[in-house]
């Protein structure tokens, strides 16, 4: 097992030094943590625990990167002027200069870095000092316009220092908490841009310096590290470009060596893809064996229970209603979680069986269906779906409207038909609380949690039937499915899956360990059911 661990690391492009220290402090630690005289079922489980802590210590550097503070709550000074009190704010902006390699990703990084902050309640600026690359300042611009973000750059001036200096000024002047300073990707071997780099730290004199990383650089992230260690002191790093198919373990190298934390990693093009740091959840990712914990805090982060139509979807929901409506807030509220991978990626199992589906047909179907929506009329969407029955020349209005075919438009009425009956069984069930993710909810309680984990074992090639149904099933003539999320009641008893499911289980126990986690806490399924509002239920197959 060790040299299969060992082989994946070399494979995820860790340091070969660092993967023989790795085995030998394995090797250490289960000959006095492991007995002989143990069952086989413990030494794997002592085993992958070992090894599962030495790889968290390896990317986590057990160093604080400095927090930044708002003005306004960093020390004050009172004095009296013409006889009234006045307070006088003595704080310093927190300034962060970002360096790293050409492409990288820094410009991209510093709008996510900003808008991170800004949702916190900071007042953040954005300085371009890239005046190397052409259209550095344009997409810096461009970004921070989009975000609504203040920035400052030229297109005049050539000197980077005099223009990060004059940019932060400006912003310190303007009482900002946070300044962010861009500047231009360099690699070692430039010399020149190294010592730029060195006498704009020393001009602007920033609080924090950030490396950005790109994740799939490879062992080449070692030698850029320690180079720009030496030259920066950086205190911590950005890994970017996570949400393909990159491991990053170039990024776990570069942290072991210069000693330096990981701060974010960004997992899409988009301004809010930025996520915070955690060993274990890196490292669980790394092993593919999911990460629910941060798949539930994703979901929080939404705000969804904020939302006024999710709230009236879950109303609706314990009445025993089920509108078109709220078809489409499901659906939105399902395509605001992000790239499909990154959420797969949490689920333990499903990182493989998403790289066989396809995030873009699986993302197409979905949008698809929210077009179809989109199309139909305000009484329409208000209806449980009988007005099309009733009256089928809706049906081809609503096709020629989202461009679709006539059976794409059935399927989708289909499906909402089967999300209704669902929400009338939930009501019947056990009236409000029956709503899929509530206290005793079918799926959601601990009873039913247990038992659903209970089968899982016996039945774990659900997730691999979930995706192709999710994926849509191809017919004759167009008649595919729309795709959707999976009836998960009738997947359970689906005699073919439990031949599936065993082989998963044989070929991934990592997969097993984290559903037994999740048996022994119900309800940390239960709290991310509800963040869903009813999204655990039968969408579809």
């Amino acid at each position: 097992m060790i040299k299969d661990i060992c082989n994946a690391l070399l494979e995820s492009d860790v340091n070969i030094k660092l993967v023989a220290k790795l085995r030998d402090n394995i090797k250490a630690k289960v000959k006095t943590q492991i007995n002989d005289e143990e069952s086989s079922t413990n030494k794997r489980k002592k085993l992958q625990k070992i090894v599962f802590d030495e790889l968290c210590s390896l990317v986590d550097s057990h160093e604080e990167p400095p927090k930044p503070k708002k003005l306004s709550q960093q020390q004050q000074k009172s004095k009296t002027l013409r006889g009234k009190k006045a307070t006088k704010v003595t704080g310093e902006s927190h300034v962060i200069m970002f360096v790293g390699l050409q492409g990288a990703g820094k410009t991209t990084s510093c709008t996510k870095l900003a808008v991170y902050y800004k949702k916190r309640g900071y007042k953040v600026g954005l300085v371009c000092a890239d005046t190397f690359r052409a259209g550095a300042f344009d997409q810096l611009k461009q970004n921070a316009i989009k975000s609504s973000i203040p920035y400052y750059g030229s297109y005049i001036e050539t000197d980077p220092v005099k223009v990060a200096y004059e940019g932060v000024v400006k912003f310190k002047q303007e009482k900002f908490d946070i300044i962010i300073v861009d500047t231009s990707g360099r690699h070692k071997q430039e010399q020149s841009l190294f010592n730029e780099m060195i006498q704009i730290s020393e001009m602007i004199v920033p609080t924090q310096t950030i490396m950005v990383m790109d994740g799939s650089i490879g062992q080449a992230a070692e030698s850029q590290a320690k180079a720009f260690k030496e030259s920066s002191q950086f205190g911590s790093i950005i890994l970017t470009k996570m949400d393909g198919h990159a491991r990053g373990g170039g990024a776990i190298s570069a942290v072991a060596t210069t000693k330096t934390p990981i701060v974010f990693i960004g997992t899409g093009e988009h301004a809010t893809d930025l996520e915070i740091f955690k060993p274990t959840s890196f490292i669980s990712k790394l092993l593919g064996i999911g990460d629910i914990q941060s798949l539930i805090e994703h979901v929080q982060s939404l705000n969804l229970q904020d939302d006024e139509s999710h709230k009236k979807t879950i109303e609706n929901f314990k009445e025993g209603k089920f509108t078109l409506r709220d078809f489409q807030t499901q659906m939105n509220n399902f395509m605001k979680m992000g790239p499909l991978t990154n959420i797969a990626s949490m689920i333990p199992g499903m990182s493989n069986i998403m790289s066989q589906v396809g995030e873009e047909e699986t993302s197409s179907k979905i949008k698809n269906m929210i077009y179809i929506m989109d199309s139909m009329t305000t009484k329409e969407l208000d209806s449980d779906g009988r007005i099309f029955t009733q009256q089928p020349e809706r049906i081809i209005r609503v096709a020629r409207g989202a461009g679709c075919s006539a059976v794409e438009v059935e399927m989708v009425l289909q499906q909402q038909r089967m999300m209704s009956a669902m929400a009338v069984n939930a009501k019947n069930m056990g009236g409000p609380q029956s709503a899929p993710g509530a206290p005793g909810a079918p799926g959601a309680g601990g009873n039913n949690m247990a038992r659903m984990m209970q089968q899982a074992q016996q039945n774990p090639g659900f997730m691999q039937q979930a995706m192709s149904m999710f994926g849509g099933a191809g017919g004759a003539g167009g008649a595919g499915g729309a795709g959707g999320m999976p009836d998960m009641s009738s997947m359970m008893n689906n005699p073919n899956m439990i031949q599936q499911a065993q082989q998963m289980m044989r070929q991934n126990p990592g997969m097993m360990q984290q559903a037994q986690q999740m048996m022994q806490n119900p309800g940390m399924m239960q709290k991310m059911m509800s963040q869903f509002g009813g999204m655990g239920g039968g969408m579809g197959n």
